[in-house]
């Protein structure tokens, strides 16, 4: 019994043995396999991991998502490119991503090139039927039939009495060679010739004859049927052989003088048709074509007149009356000229450039082009150089495309050579401050972000006024104060493109603000407001006001005649380019409530 237990617990110890040695050599074995496959395991993920980044900061690298610490923006992941068989410098977009930036693609065409030019004028008398009534007696007037500015005048009605000395005394002399006229006719004739030549009819030179007496007033009839525009004398007054006494125009047809800007010379020519409306007439529409064309600018103005000759049905059209007209211009020797929407171009004054469409089994794939541009068409350019018939374009959301390719380091807009992504708050396809006509869409924005933009507004306002006053240190300081209002925005409240497209608008606003603040020159002062207005016209369509209205007016003669916008509180336009010297000039384009 005792030899069977011993015999048992050799055999446990035994197997224990062998289980523990096998533990040994094959359980540390594996053991080890699974830690070298979890090393591994964890190398391929630090390998694989995924980096964050900022989309308007490139430069930040972070290996868990949160926000951007340079702007508080969502960072994004960053993907590696995978274009294969694409051109190295086109900027892949998904349909996703060109639904999500809005952008549309139209094919480049051809046509004749056709302008809607805006002009405005006034009514004037034609100076060829304008005459100087004048009185052929010397003497003085004893009675005006006609006493007042307006009155109408029938040709051969008397308009005024003169008592003339001469003319008694010519009278004398033409009955003494009366008493003569059969020995000596030639005397009596050279008499009554004496009396014609002071406008006097054979008539009344018979009815003095026949009277045998002198008359010591002679009515003085009208030459010309019309409107009496001026009164030159008084009863009283003594006037000359030949003075004028009355102005009388002819009001069957007028002029309609318009006023031609130099930068609408090119389009506006002779013989072209203007339809036009007066202020005072509305509902009706005149039409009429362009006679003559001043030679020469107003050096006060800028402006060259352009004559439209009208037949004044019904003396509808009175002196003085304001016109606005429009003229549907092309440019001699332009058949077939490349034209574009304006929102398809991108440019900062010195380069413009367009987004070329192309498709490839990967995708939509856009490519950067720079083209020359011609004369603005309204809503379009003519393109003089740098595109064909036929091709596609990006006609809206280039901006997007833009920023995307700056953010690959491809070529765009500000950094042509392509490259790193620009760092700093200087981002985006375009520069704010001096590309007026791209479009902008309003966003949905927190209104937290609203009311502090109509605080810049508002205070934007008061620094206008400063400049129409022409006031170059009330502008600095005000300038401050806007700044100070500017700096008072939270850009955090903005999410994606629109943080984006903020940045970029702060970055011109900043700088324009900056220029003026530093400057005590008010023409300088002048050209920074020009380019600050552009931006913030961005910013007030994208992002809006906490209810106010603003109106967006436009001169064209300001900034060096290229043209420049402001805001006003009200319709009434105070130009702050000009201030006192031409407060009225410009009109109003858009109004942003």
């Amino acid at each position: 019994m005792k030899t069977n237990q011993k015999t048992i617990i050799i055999a446990v110890l035994t197997l224990a043995a062998g289980l523990l040695l096998g533990w040994l050599i094959f359980g540390g074995s594996e053991s080890k396999t699974i830690e070298e496959q979890q090393h591994e395991h964890i190398a391929e993920e630090v390998a694989g991991e995924t980096i964050w980044t900022c989309s308007m900061h490139p430069q930040v690298r972070q290996s868990e998502p949160g926000d951007c610490p340079i702007c508080g923006m969502d960072l994004i992941p960053l993907e590696d490119e995978q274009n294969s068989g694409v051109d190295p410098m086109a900027i892949s977009m998904s349909p996703t991503a060109m639904q999500l930036a809005n952008i549309n693609t139209a094919i480049v065409g051809s046509m004749d090139p056709v302008k809607q030019v805006r002009l405005n004028g006034k009514v004037q008398s034609d100076e060829r039927l304008v005459y100087s009534q004048s009185s052929h007696i010397p003497g003085r007037v004893e009675n005006l039939t006609v006493n007042f500015t307006g009155d109408f005048v029938q040709k051969g009605q008397v308009i005024a009495s003169v008592y003339s000395p001469d003319l008694v005394t010519a009278q004398e002399e033409l009955f003494e060679a009366q008493k003569i006229k059969e020995s000596q006719p030639q005397l009596f004739n050279a008499a009554k010739e004496k009396l014609k030549n002071w406008k006097l009819t054979d008539s009344q030179i018979e009815q003095i004859l026949n009277s045998e007496t002198a008359k010591e007033t002679f009515d003085i009839q009208a030459d010309i049927s019309g409107y009496v525009i001026q009164k030159m004398v008084n009863p009283g007054d003594y006037v000359r052989r030949g003075e004028a006494i009355y102005e009388i125009a002819d009001l069957s047809k007028v002029w309609v003088l318009f006023d031609v800007y130099e930068s609408d010379m090119p389009w506006v020519k002779k013989g072209d048709k203007v339809d036009f409306t007066i202020a005072s007439l509305p509902g009706e529409t005149f039409s009429g074509t362009i006679t003559f064309l001043d030679p020469v600018i107003d050096p006060k103005t800028r402006v060259a007149k352009a004559r439209v000759e009208v037949v004044n049905r019904g003396l509808k059209l009175k002196p003085e009356m304001f016109a606005s007209g429009t003229v549907e211009a092309k440019l001699p020797n332009r058949s077939g000229a490349v034209v574009v929407p304006k929102t398809a171009v991108m440019w900062t004054g010195k380069r413009s450039v367009v987004y070329m469409k192309s498709e490839t089994d990967q995708g939509v794939n856009f490519m950067m082009r720079e083209v020359d541009l011609g004369p603005a068409l309204g809503e379009s350019f003519i393109v003089e150089k740098g595109l064909q018939e036929g091709e596609e374009i990006a006609v809206n959301g280039t901006f997007s495309i833009d920023a995307a390719a700056q953010l690959a380091g491809k070529p765009s807009m500000m950094n042509p050579g392509g490259g790193p992504a620009m760092t700093g708050h200087n981002h985006g396809g375009m520069n704010m401050g001096e590309a007026s006509e791209t479009p902008v869409k309003p966003v949905d924005t927190d209104p937290k972000f609203t009311a502090q933009l109509t605080n810049v507004y508002e205070n934007y306002l008061t620094m206008k006024d400063a400049f129409v006053a022409t006031d170059a240190q009330k502008v600095s300081s005000d300038a401050q104060k806007v700044s100070e209002a500017l700096n008072s925005v939270n850009m955090v409240l903005l999410k994606g493109d629109a943080h984006m497209a903020w940045m970029d608008q702060l970055n011109t606003l900043n700088s324009a603000l900056d220029a003026i603040k530093q400057s005590d020159d008010i023409e300088k002062q002048r050209q920074e407001f020009a380019r600050f207005n552009l931006a913030f016209y961005k910013s007030l369509k994208m992002f809006g006001l906490d209810n106010e209205k603003a109106y967006y007016q436009y001169c064209p003669m300001a900034n060096r005649d290229q043209g420049a916008y402001w805001f006003s509180e009200t319709e009434e336009i105070r130009n702050p380019y000009f201030g006192e010297d031409m407060l009225g000039c410009g009109e109003n384009r858009e109004t942003i409530k």
